[in-house]
């Protein structure tokens, strides 16, 4: 087989989440264990960093991993989902896995994976432990797939845990309250494994307090550690954090969100320093907030892709993301005194009604579907956010929906993308706005 054809029996082997939902998530983790074992258990060769939460978890995952680059460490990032290639998933120093490896991994293990019927997850995962071990890095900042408890990343002892937030998504599988969900994500907090809380709710603390108290684990909040004193923003594409420890720290990610991921990414760095013996430098941490994107490959987080009319994406899909966009693009849209154009679609297993009460009422809508399954139809969507003051016209495509943006707008007016990942997977399969 070739790439191609080795991603293409990939998902058809093993349903890909994006694609079909409910029916890809296979709870427990029997499948991850009899894979660890056929591949070697190669999470035991390299360090780790275990990252959870809502929303938040891939800004962190990158800068985290960008800034122990800066440091010199040889180091793998595993995140999902990806937006163009599968290849983004797996990293080594900002670098892809090789197609070669993706394919001599699937061809040497299909005779073992086939019977087991393994999620899509669980194949990709264990290909990264192995790619990462294969490869001698140093560490790996690992992504939990979805809760934590039972995601097949879970067999690893990490040198930190992270848990960035809790928000109502994937309430099917891990709960319908803060706290239930809150107790899935604390499922990656291990014995004697110091644990960092970002975003915290009256809810979520003394779950969390619990389980790091029943683990014998260190747990820093990282709101209690306030390394941040304030922010500034020169410019709308500029955002500055002045800390304590670190002076002013310029940040390439600038979305409004990106502040409490800040703060824990930062208590993680003292936590790693204090705990696991990490040498991480002032300069490197300056080095890794300014450069994630480009060290590590990072995309869709407040992007702006275009300059005349100016388009801005984001990945954010569900309220708890959603909220901070739709305050920060009522913002630039006061500030910049034009239009504002929105582009949204949204699939159909994330908290819709709550999403578009959220959005700013005098935009105009081109209300869209991402090319998945799981993409609420065009009009179907349209009708729904009506209901909520939303007017608009629906398109059968994220290009479509772009076009007749771009052709109502000016150059001064701005248009903004998303709703979904996958929205924002499909703005950059256009030629205009692929990355490499």
């Amino acid at each position: 087989m070739d790439y191609k054809e080795t991603i293409e029996y990939l998902y058809s082997q093993a349903p890909l989440f994006q694609q079909v939902g409910n029916k890809a998530y296979k709870e427990g983790l029997e499948n991850t264990l009899a894979l660890d074992a056929h591949t070697g258990h190669p999470h035991r060769e390299f360090r780790t960093i275990h990252v959870a939460g809502t929303n938040g978890k891939g800004s962190t995952s990158h800068t985290l991993a960008a800034i122990l680059q800066s440091s010199g460490l040889k180091v793998g990032l595993y995140t999902s989902p990806h937006l163009l290639d599968f290849r983004e998933r797996i990293r080594v120093n900002g670098t892809p896995i090789p197609e070669d490896y993706v394919i001599k991994f699937i061809e040497e293990n299909r005779s073992f994976t086939e019977p087991l019927h393994p999620s899509f997850f669980e194949v990709t995962t264990a290909m990264a432990f192995r790619y990462f071990a294969d490869s001698k890095v140093d560490v790996a900042v690992i992504e939990v797939g979805l809760g934590g408890r039972l995601d097949c990343t879970n067999i690893i002892t990490p040198d930190l845990s992270i848990i960035t937030s809790i928000g109502f998504d994937h309430t099917q599988f891990l709960g319908n309250t803060l706290a239930e969900i809150a107790s899935e994500k604390a499922g990656i907090i291990k014995p004697g494994i110091p644990v960092v809380i970002g975003e915290v709710y009256e809810e979520t603390r003394p779950v969390f307090q619990a389980k790091a108290e029943a683990c014998n684990s260190r747990i820093v909040f990282s709101t209690d550690n306030c390394k941040i004193i304030s922010t500034s923003n020169p410019d709308s594409d500029t955002l500055i954090y002045h800390t304590r420890e670190f002076g002013d720290i310029k940040a390439c990610l600038t979305g409004d969100c990106q502040r409490q991921n800040a703060e824990t990414i930062l208590t993680a760095v003292q936590v790693l320093k204090e705990d696991a013996g990490y040498s991480v430098s002032k300069a490197d941490v300056l080095e890794g907030f300014c450069h994630a994107t480009d060290m590590t490959g990072l995309h869709g987080r407040w992007e702006t892709v275009a300059a005349s009319p100016r388009i801005i994406c984001d990945t954010g899909h569900n309220s708890h993301g959603l909220k901070h966009i739709a305050r920060q693009l009522d913002r630039l849209h006061r500030q910049n005194g034009g239009k504002l154009g929105i582009v949204f679609g949204m699939v159909n297993d994330k908290d819709v009604n709550t999403v578009l009460e959220l959005m700013p009422k005098d935009a105009a809508y081109y209300f869209t579907q991402a090319s998945v399954h799981r993409a609420i139809p065009a009009e179907e969507l349209r009708e729904l956010a009506a209901e909520h003051g939303l007017a608009g016209a629906s398109y059968p495509s994220v290009e479509s929906a772009l076009q007749a943006a771009r052709n109502d707008l000016s150059e001064a007016d701005i248009i903004f993308v998303g709703g979904s990942s996958y929205v924002v997977a499909d703005l950059f399969a256009i030629e205009e706005f692929r990355f490499n």
